[in-house]
């Protein structure tokens, strides 16, 4: 995935972020593919019983995109990267409404580890909500290596593909990785 400024997506994402509401419109069928493969990556990660669908992911994502007016989005990478974050909130607020309606019962244990195809260990699965809520305090202390654990985890984004939406080398996204891997575990272990 590496960003063509030149290539038809792009265009015509700087015509939406220009305001231009037709530009998402012919951006869908260019994206729809790998957005799909991330969400079904991402759902397979949720419980059995998940009742949002990958399509259903994918449509309240770009529903989502398109109630924004204007956007400034650089590249398909860029674009890529939003929608992760948008999934993420999406996943969220579905798992604090289904959570809200059981009265806390039943909340989602996922993997860190099986999220990026790594077999899990027990002592690794972690409430999605508090997950959610371990990042956010994360991104007060280190956004990027926050940023990455989003693109990684929500998103499904490789290592490399990871450095290249953040501009940064792969290594730098390997040892951030770590790290916010390392800090998200004791901080889930210490609200346990």
């Amino acid at each position: 995935m590496t960003p063509d400024p030149a290539s038809p997506v792009s265009e015509l994402l700087l015509e939406w972020g220009n305001g231009n509401s037709a530009a998402l419109k012919a951006i869908v069928p260019a994206v729809y593919d790998e957005l799909r493969r991330r969400a079904r990556h991402h759902l397979r990660q949720q419980r059995q019983n998940h009742t949002l669908q990958t399509t259903g992911l994918v449509h309240e994502a770009f529903l989502r995109l398109a109630e924004q007016k204007s956007l400034y989005v650089k590249d398909r990478a860029h674009f890529l990267g939003i929608a992760a974050q948008l999934m993420r909130w999406i996943l969220v607020d579905y798992e604090r409404n289904r959570n809200a309606a059981k009265r806390g019962a039943g909340v989602t244990r996922l993997s860190l580890d099986s999220a990026i195809g790594k077999s899990p260990s027990k002592t690794e699965d972690v409430d999605l909500l508090a997950l959610n809520e371990a990042l956010d305090r994360l991104a007060k202390l280190n956004s990027q290596q926050s940023r990455i654990v989003e693109l990684r985890f929500f998103g499904g984004l490789s290592i490399e593909e990871t450095a290249a939406l953040l501009g940064v080398s792969r290594a730098t996204v390997d040892r951030a990785w770590a790290v916010a891997r390392a800090w998200l575990a004791r901080e889930l272990t210490r609200e346990t």
